[in-house]
């Protein structure tokens, strides 16, 4: 979910340059909306926020397509809780 912004809120100063803080923000969040993508699983190897979807472009019929679910496995470890849609 990408986060409310005010409608009269600045995310640029009088130069047209995006003010630190909430632009970088929303640019963070905007970029989080695409899909990764790589040869493999993601599992043990990709760190990322619960809710990315990963596509496995080596993948056969059946291994293409995960999302992140979980966001650690207990241990601290986050490139775990992925799950094979």
């Amino acid at each position: 979910m990408i986060t409310q912004f005010p409608a009269n809120e600045r995310l640029t100063d009088k130069n047209g340059r995006l003010e630190r803080g909430r632009a970088q923000e929303l640019i963070r969040e905007l970029v989080q909306l695409s899909i990764l993508t790589g040869s493999g699983s993601p599992e043990g190897v990709i760190e990322a926020k619960i809710t990315t979807l990963y596509m496995n472009t080596g993948g056969t019929a059946g291994s293409i397509l995960f999302i992140k679910r979980d966001a650690d496995d207990g241990s601290g470890d986050r490139t775990g809780g992925w799950i094979l849609v």
